[in-house]
Parts: structure tokens; C-alpha cells; sequence
């Protein structure tokens, strides 16, 4: 009897990458892949038509849509999809999550690893890299991080909306130096390293007006 496959749509804005798990994919006998896609956009209407059991998903698309947004739209649709990125950060992970991945893979993972977790995302089961296990992981116990003070607060705000520390501080009428002090402060409560980031999971925890 042949083995029931799982069938796979691959979202890769690098068409040599989505060569490469093709022929890798190609190797399973219970592993077809059914459509490929560029980008996100094209990726939510691959979906739609195709109707694959899994969707591996890179998140830096080019223009347009990001993976997160299509992994959104994507996962409304009862369609699970599995991150494969070679991104790693607090921010990418959380909002990855948060938008539904089954799980999530870096493209360093041993193929007999990214094989394993097909078949464990097509059963709704969740799969993590090690590496981003351990930084959820973190995460969760620093859940009790100290709240943003109502300066941190200020300067968040004006980080969003792209203000360089000389403009943040012009704002708040405070010195660059003091800026870059609560700045360190933020990105420690928050668990990230970057302004993006920073505003990235501020975002999402609704720590901006």
C-alpha cells in the first residue's frame, strides 16, 4: 500500500532554496510537495487553491506581505504551517507564534529534523529548533520582568514612530545619554536587542497608545 502524503506548499523568496527542499523533500516517500511560492501573497492564494496539509514558511519575504502576516492569514484557513527560517530573535519568534505556526525551524537543523517536524506539524503537533525552545523558554520565566516606568514608556512611543535618540530626546527634553540609559532598560524588560524588536513586542503586548 503507499503511505498517505503529506502535501507541502513551499514559501521561499530564494528560488535556489525552494529548489533544494524540493529535492530533499523529494526523498520522503510520504512527503509531496504540491506548490511553491515567492512571496506571501502568493503563498495565500497557493493555499487556497492547492489546499496543502502543511505550509513551510520562510518570514523575510521582499515586498509585499512578510511570512508572519501570511502565516496569519494562512492558519485562519485550518492550514498549519511550519516556520523554516534562518532567523532566530525574540521578536520573530513571538510574532511567528502569535500568528498561528504549528512550529518553528531553523534552516540549520539536520534535514532528518526539518522531516520530523512535517509530520508532527501535519498532526497539529508543535515543533521547535532547539535553539528557539530555549529562547521561549526564557521568555516565559521572564515574564515577571519588571514593568516599563512611565519615561520608558515616553521614550517607546517616540521609538515607534522611527525617532532617532537625538529626536527622542529633543522631545522629552531630556539628554541623549539619559535616552540610551532607558533604552538598555527597555530592551532588558522586553527581552530583545534591537529598537525594532523593541517595538516589535511592544506591539504585541499593547505596551503602545
Amino acid at each position: 500500500m503507499n503511505p498517505v502524503r503529506i502535501r507541502i506548499l513551499l514559501c521561499d523568496d530564494h528560488a535556489v532554496v525552494r529548489a533544494g527542499l524540493l529535492a530533499l523533500l523529494g526523498s520522503e516517500p510520504d512527503i509531496e510537495v504540491v506548490g511553491e511560492a515567492g512571496s506571501g501573497e502568493e503563498a495565500v492564494a497557493a493555499v487556497a487553491k492547492e489546499r496543502p496539509d502543511v505550509v513551510l514558511m520562510d518570514l523575510q519575504l521582499g515586498p509585499g506581505i512578510d511570512g508572519v502576516e501570511a502565516t496569519r492569514r494562512i492558519s485562519a484557513t485550518g492550514v498549519r504551517v511550519l516556520v523554516l527560517t534562518t532567523y532566530d530573535t525574540d521578536a520573530d519568534i513571538t510574532r511567528a507564534i502569535a500568528a498561528g505556526a504549528t512550529g518553528y525551524l531553523l534552516k540549520a537543523e539536520r534535514p532528518e529534523e526539518l522531516f520530523a517536524a512535517i509530520r508532527a506539524a501535519a498532526q497539529g503537533r508543535t515543533t521547535l529548533s532547539p535553539p528557539v525552545a530555549s529562547r521561549v523558554m526564557e521568555r516565559m520565566r521572564g515574564a515577571g520582568r519588571p514593568a516599563l516606568t512611565s519615561r520608558e514608556r515616553d521614550i517607546l512611543a517616540q521609538l515607534s514612530q522611527g525617532l532617532a535618540n537625538r529626536d527622542i530626546a529633543r522631545a522629552l527634553f531630556i539628554s541623549e545619554a539619559t535616552v540610551k540609559t532607558h533604552l538598555g532598560r527597555i530592551y532588558e524588560k522586553l527581552g530583545v536587542d534591537t529598537r525594532a524588536g523593541a517595538v516589535s513586542v511592544a506591539k504585541e503586548q499593547r505596551l503602545l497608545p
